[in-house]
């Protein structure tokens, strides 16, 4: 068998300000992500940030969807790709060249041009981060390891309201499918 080695991408998924501030009180909740987006463009890593966003007045939310649906009550404001609140968190801002992909569900691949960004660079190996770990981080986990892609999760660069969903995901459920690794030892791991 021939050696293969990955072309990986880190996938920043949510770090948008309507989600990212629910977490402002924690001074310290993005500077996990801040560390892997750093190590990242040292290492010639490429960086994906990944934003949910709609169209003016939501076409794509249907009144089924549970969690869409309901947009407004989330304090999220208008969630359209040039409001403020879809603009990704001042902490962790692209570079020129680094795509902003805009999906329309929870999971990275949901209504967005991310498996054809992925393919088009030849990138089979993901490490996810995000907002949160109960959402976009494990619906993006289960598409992506159904699609065939090798997976790393940044434990201490995701974020859940719930602390223990959190603890549960990335100690019993994120193994299953992806190594998981803190940013240190990710970083560490790098060199």
């Amino acid at each position: 068998m021939p050696n293969h080695r990955p072309n990986a991408a880190l996938l920043l998924m949510d770090l948008q300000n309507a989600i990212a501030s629910r977490f402002e009180g924690n001074s310290a909740a993005m500077l996990p992500f801040r560390k892997a987006l750093d190590a990242a463009r040292r290492h010639d890593i490429p960086v994906i940030f990944v934003r949910l966003a709609f169209r003016e007045g939501f076409p794509e939310v249907s009144p089924r969807n549970k969690s869409f649906s309901r947009i407004a009550d989330f304090g999220w404001g208008r969630m359209t790709p040039s409001d403020s609140g879809a603009q990704i968190h001042e902490s962790v801002q692209p570079l020129p060249g680094e795509p902003i992909v805009t999906k329309l569900r929870v999971s990275a691949f949901a209504g967005s041009d991310l498996e054809v960004l992925l393919r088009s660079r030849g990138i089979d190996t993901l490490i996810l981060g995000g907002i949160s770990t109960s959402g976009v981080v494990l619906s993006t986990l289960r598409e992506a390891a159904d699609k065939d892609y090798g997976l790393t999760v940044l434990s201490d660069a995701c974020l859940d309201g719930d602390p223990e969903v959190h603890r549960v995901l990335t100690e019993k459920v994120f193994p299953r499918q992806a190594d998981v690794l803190t940013v240190d030892a990710w970083i560490e791991a790098l060199a």
